[in-house]
């Protein structure tokens, strides 16, 4: 499997009700693409949880011709007609907990963190799939983690159906304005 995300900055004076609005239009779009695990429509509105107005989509995708053909279609070519032209991290999912209830999911977090050189990366795995169980069991409704292994990060996202008693950590916040989850 393979995690994606792109995120767009917007300026800290955008009206964010555009992004919701925009989600609520064309979230649907993709809960039955072939090859979608799972995609989270995040958002996150300058203030208390985020320093940015963002606009952040959260994929996991079973395979990369799954990915390539939504980068190849209509529906990535009309997001970036609407936003731009976005970076696009990808990393390989070592772990996901994907069940059905995710998409009852109203709150994200993200954390990307650096991987120091000579890292014993079964080690870090085995620590991340110890966190990624410990966040389910604090209520986390759906997690993944996963590696990139050019920029040596790796990636702990995490849904929630309420804010999590924790949410005032160092993590990326964001709202969750629909799931699909084939």
């Amino acid at each position: 499997m393979i995690a994606m995300q792109y995120s767009f900055t917007l300026p800290a004076d955008y009206d964010m009700a555009i992004v919701r609005r925009r989600i609520a239009e064309k979230g649907h779009s993709l809960d039955h693409f072939d090859g979608l695990r799972l995609k989270a429509y995040l958002h996150a509105t300058r203030g208390d949880q985020s320093a940015e107005n963002l606009y952040a989509p959260f994929y996991v995708w079973r395979d990369s011709e799954a990915m390539q053909r939504f980068l190849g279609g209509a529906g990535f070519q009309a997001l970036t007609q609407a936003f731009g032209w976005p970076s696009i991290r990808c990393w390989q999912v070592w772990d996901a907990y994907l069940p059905p209830h995710a998409r009852q999911a109203r709150f994200a977090s993200r954390e990307i963190r650096t991987i120091a050189p000579y890292t014993p990366l079964d080690e870090l795995r085995s620590g991340a799939r110890d966190a990624l169980q410990r966040d389910v069991e604090r209520g986390a409704v759906a997690a993944v983690t996963a590696f990139e292994p050019t920029s040596w990060t790796w990636v702990s996202f995490r849904l929630f159906d309420e804010t999590p008693p924790f949410a005032a950590d160092a993590r990326q916040w964001y709202g969750v304005g629909h799931v699909s989850q084939p």
